[in-house]
């Protein structure tokens, strides 16, 4: 199986109650702040580095990485083009970083010191003295509020939902800046910890939503060495980075130069990594894991094949109806499709057994609904009873299986009279309205590997006399019919943090159901659904949060707003043997990003 790609990267790894003040003199080098949700930070005041890095990893050598697709953009945070690998990671840095062995904390990166005000309206960051862009000038708070701005105004409209209850950022003095609150929201001070910050030199007099070629000016350990559009980008380390010494960057980026080497295709991109033409890889689908990752190179141990296992919240994926579209409007036509789908089959035939099905948005990670809702669910249902289906208070929903007793014929002939509620019927060699209209979807599909999994789903739907097409496009277009909702049904996935927040408003709520580049793919517009995700953004409290993601998860399944894939606990990964690794594995991480952050050269 191939996992989808992410539209918008929301993953993080925060949210705050307490926050724990240490304060710096110029000229050290370890972070001072941190911030965690009910709970003292993992980490105390002048710890040496992250457990989860070597301290003493050389810096030496060079790592090359292969990636799908292709890029047109230096700027990784417009909605316009499609921006090169690896900027966001490697040149652009936050005020605060999160560590990746606890679920909401984070420590001080360009900030050295953070304070939230007593009636939690605001927060104030001291910017590190050391702070320096990559052309040597010092990180001032009129970068970081003109950064907040800049995003916020003009750059991708996800930062507008995401940012929309920070009402603005002051320079409080040349390295002090506050963030205003419209309400108390737990999260807000660390989304604001989130914020990339860049130089305003850098987008100088241009239009910031057109850019796309200019040079970052930035913070970070890279800088841009070359790169041919579409076909590679290298990064260099900067000699002159200041943070290199920082207990959050001590042991990590120890790569001389870093190459994103672009590849139109997944199994030339696979065949290329046997080639030694990159060094590591994540595989998604499980028939190539299964049956393409063999021969001498591995028998010899030239290449490492392992599964490395996490404890990431898996979110949901599945086939997205577009709610925009007429014919998904209907709740029946939705849960007729979903039956259509044989997931035992596809893993037992299609999969070598490696999934588990998704029946959570929330999936492996205890915020997933269980059992009946308790007391504190129900007391936040109750009011929406009328709006929500019985069943709903009576368990969690289920998705559709083929597993004895249960087959695929059963569900067929559910899914049949479901339709036939609906106003479908069987006519003239296809399902039909009384229009005399067919029952016709259309897939756009962004890997061509999906392909063997969606074509025996659309056989059992021309069971049913419904027709389907499905088609694999060039990436760029793929990301223009996303943004604009320009399809019937698409392959997409929602992946979660430990902690979700403002988030779901890009992806639930019905502010986002009309904004081009959100990722509200299903255009949900629900009153419940409003007041859940609020309820989850506002909880006070860590009992509270998980209470409201439990609720928003009953009603989302219940809405049926997609037809569920499948998960897997663990990272498949294959690289060649010249790295050196730390022996402690993080808990919630990506292995790309965490294998080029952590590792060094062992061998050339």
């Amino acid at each position: 199986m191939t996992r989808v790609l992410y539209l918008f990267d929301f993953i993080r790894i925060f949210s705050s109650v307490a926050v724990l003040l240490l304060t710096l003199g110029t000229g050290q080098a370890t972070a001072a702040a941190a911030q965690a949700m009910g709970y003292e930070p993992k980490y105390p005041d002048g710890f040496a580095h992250f457990d989860y890095v070597n301290p003493e990893a050389p810096r030496s050598g060079k790592l090359d990485l292969g990636v799908f697709g292709s890029f047109d953009s230096l700027n990784p945070y417009t909605l316009k083009g499609q921006a090169a690998a690896g900027l966001g990671q490697l040149m652009f840095e936050t005020l605060m970083v999160s560590s990746l062995d606890e679920p909401f904390s984070q420590y001080g990166l360009l900030a050295d010191e953070v304070e939230l005000a007593e009636d939690k309206l605001s927060v104030t960051y001291h910017l590190n003295p050391e702070a320096r862009f990559n052309d040597g000038s010092p990180v001032l708070a009129e970068d970081v509020v003109f950064s907040f701005e800049t995003l916020r105004d003009e750059g991708h409209p996800q930062y507008r939902i995401y940012w929309s209850d920070i009402t603005g950022a002051s320079a409080v003095d040349a390295r002090t800046v506050r963030f205003d609150f419209a309400r108390v929201n737990p999260e807000l001070h660390l989304i604001a910890g989130q914020i990339p910050v860049f130089s305003r030199n850098w987008v100088g007099d241009n239009a910031f939503g057109r850019m796309a070629l200019e040079q970052p000016v930035t913070s970070g350990p890279y800088l841009i060495e070359k790169y041919e559009l579409g076909k590679y980008i290298t990064y260099r380390r900067n000699p002159d980075y200041w943070g290199k010494e920082l207990n959050v960057r001590r042991g990590m980026f120890n790569f001389e130069r870093i190459t994103y080497k672009f590849y139109r295709d997944f199994t030339v991109m696979l065949e290329g990594f046997k080639a030694g033409e990159f060094d590591f890889i994540h595989e998604y689908n499980s028939k190539k894991w299964a049956r393409d990752y063999i021969g001498p190179k591995f028998r010899s141990g030239e290449i490492i094949k392992q599964e490395l296992p996490h404890s990431n919240n898996a979110g949901m994926q599945g086939f997205i109806f577009n709610l925009r579209r007429p014919l998904f409007q209907d709740i029946r036509v939705r849960q007729a499709l979903t039956l259509a789908l044989d997931f035992e089959w596809s893993n037992r035939n299609l999969f070598y057994n490696q999934y588990e099905r998704n029946d959570s948005y929330f999936s492996n990670s205890e915020l997933a609904a269980r059992g009946k809702p308790d007391e504190a669910e129900r007391k936040l249902l109750e009011p929406f009873r009328d709006r929500l289906p019985p069943e709903l208070f009576e368990g969690p929903w289920q998705p559709p299986s083929t597993a004895l007793p249960g087959s695929l014929r059963e569900n067929l002939r559910q899914a049949r009279a479901l339709l036939q509620e609906a106003g479908w019927g069987y006519r003239d060699g296809a399902l039909r309205n009384d229009r005399g209209e067919p029952l016709q979807i259309s897939i756009i599909l962004r890997q061509k590997g999906f392909e063997r999994i969606v074509a025996p789903f659309a056989r059992n739907l021309a069971k049913l006399g419904v027709i389907v097409e499905y088609r694999t496009v060039d990436s760029a277009l793929y990301q223009r019919r996303m943004d604009t909702f320009d399809f019937d049904m698409v392959v997409a996935g929602f992946g979660q943090s430990q902690s979700p927040g403002n988030e779901l408003m890009s992806m639930f709520h019905s502010s986002s159901a009309d904004k081009e580049g959100s990722f509200n793919l299903m255009g949900i517009s629900d009153p419940v659904v409003d007041a859940l995700v609020e309820e989850v953004i506002y909880a006070e409290d860590r009992e509270a949060l998980v209470t409201a993601v439990h609720a928003l998860d009953r009603v989302l399944l219940y809405g049926n707003y997609l037809i569920p894939h499948w998960y897997i606990g663990n990272h498949r990964v294959a690289w060649w043997d010249r790295f050196g690794r730390p022996q402690t594995l993080p808990l919630y991480y990506d292995p790309v990003n965490w294998m080029l952050a952590t590792w060094w050269v062992e061998k050339n």
